[in-house]
């Protein structure tokens, strides 16, 4: 029971992760200091999409669900409503390369408007 609860635990730490790397840069703009963290997290999640690594969580999910004395994903709350997102059935190399863009792009579309009002800002001082 406790590694099947671990296992979940593990999930959910990774879609946080997953949604703070993809959009981490919003809490950026009320909290600057946050992109000492948030910059890594989408660099990571980047690499990982574009070299079709495995993150460290995924085996530590499994881990757990192997030692919860389960082979896979079975049908628990977390699973039904969260696996796809993190796991697609339709995962392909190219959709892939599309999220690591799109998660670049994205905080970099950020990040650029941070730059562009503190230096605006700075300019007016």
């Amino acid at each position: 029971m406790i590694f099947r609860i671990a296992a979940d635990a593990a999930l959910l730490i990774h879609l946080a992760f997953i949604l703070f790397a993809a959009a981490g840069a919003l809490l950026v703009i009320r909290r600057p200091w946050m992109a000492f963290v948030q910059i890594p997290a989408a660099t990571w999640g980047a690499f990982v999409e574009i070299s079709g690594k495995v993150c460290p969580l995924t085996y530590l999910e499994n881990y757990f669900l192997i030692r919860a004395g389960q082979s896979g994903y079975t049908e628990s709350f977390v699973d039904h409503y969260l696996l796809s997102l993190i796991y697609p059935a339709d995962l392909t190399r190219e959709i892939q390369y599309l999220l690591a863009s799109v998660v670049v792009l994205f905080n970099l579309v950020i990040y650029c408007c941070l730059i562009y009002r503190i230096s605006a800002g700075r300019s007016q001082t």
